[in-house]
C-alpha cells in the first residue's frame, strides 16, 4: 500500500467498531433520510460563516466530539437555541439514537458528521468555533493504546486552530489516567489555560450539566469524574 492508504496519528484517530445491534426501522429511516440532509459535507468548501450551516439565526458555534447516546448535545441544543451545534460520532447505533431525538423535538440548531473527528475538524476554518466538548472519550486503560487517545498534541493543535479567540475546550472522563494525561498535554501543548483554582473547580460537573449513561456507569461502579475546562490563549 502506498503512504496515503496508511493514515498517519496526525490523520486519522478513530479506532474501534462502528456498528452494534440491528436498527430498529424508525432508526434506519432516520439513517436514510434525516443523516443526508444534516451531515457535513466535506466534499464542499466549508462557509467562512459557521452559522450558514443552519436554517435558524445561531449566535455560537459548538463542537461536541463523540456524543455517545447524544443525552447531552440534546440537552444543550434545547437549552440553548441561539447555538448551532455540529455533533460528531462515527458509531452508527449512537447516531441513528441523535437522530431520532432531533426529528422528535425537531431541533433545528443540529448538524452532525458520522465518521472520523479529525476529518471534519481538517474541514473546518480557523477560529470558526466558541466551544468544543471531548465527554467520556475512549480511555484506551491499556498503556500500549494510549496512543489512541484523543488528546494528542496533534489534535490539540487542531482544537486551538478552530476555536476562536477564548474558546473553550470542556473535556470529561472517570479515568484517571485520562485526566492526567490530558492536564499534561494540555500543559505542554502550550495553547490552553486550564480554568480550576481549586479542587471543587474539576469535581464539580459543568453548568447545566444533565449527565450522561457513561457518567452513570462510573458511578455504579464506583469511579468519581472530573470535570476540566480549558481556555484558548
Amino acid at each position: 500500500m502506498t503512504e496515503q492508504q496508511h493514515p498517519s496519528r496526525a490523520t486519522e484517530a478513530f479506532f474501534g467498531r462502528r456498528k452494534g445491534k440491528p436498527l430498529r426501522e424508525r432508526q434506519a429511516e432516520g439513517m436514510a433520510t434525516l443523516l443526508p440532509a444534516l451531515k457535513l459535507d466535506l466534499q464542499s468548501e466549508a462557509p467562512a460563516e459557521l452559522s450558514e450551516l443552519f436554517p435558524v439565526s445561531v449566535k455560537e458555534l459548538r463542537l461536541e466530539i463523540g456524543f455517545g447516546g447524544g443525552e447531552h448535545l440534546v440537552h444543550r441544543a434545547r437549552e440553548n437555541p441561539q447555538t448551532g451545534f455540529i455533533g460528531i460520532e462515527p458509531f452508527v447505533n449512537s447516531m441513528a439514537k441523535l437522530l431520532s431525538r432531533v426529528d422528535e423535538l425537531g431541533l433545528k440548531n443540529v448538524r452532525v458528521y458520522d465518521d472520523d473527528a479529525t476529518q471534519a475538524l481538517d474541514w473546518l476554518p480557523d477560529a470558526s468555533l466558541d466551544h468544543i466538548d471531548l465527554l467520556y472519550p475512549d480511555p484506551w486503560p491499556k498503556r500500549k493504546h494510549w496512543k489512541r487517545r484523543f488528546v494528542s498534541q496533534v489534535n490539540l493543535d487542531r482544537f486551538h486552530r478552530v476555536l476562536k479567540p477564548g474558546g473553550m475546550f470542556c473535556f470529561a472522563s472517570d479515568i484517571d489516567t485520562y485526566v492526567n494525561w490530558t492536564l499534561i498535554h494540555c500543559r505542554n501543548h502550550g495553547g490552553f489555560e486550564w480554568l480550576a483554582e481549586q479542587s471543587s473547580d474539576w469535581l464539580t460537573p459543568f453548568a447545566g450539566w444533565p449527565g450522561t449513561r457513561y457518567e452513570n456507569k462510573a458511578r455504579r461502579e464506583g469511579r468519581s469524574s472530573a470535570y476540566l475546562t480549558f481556555r484558548k490563549v
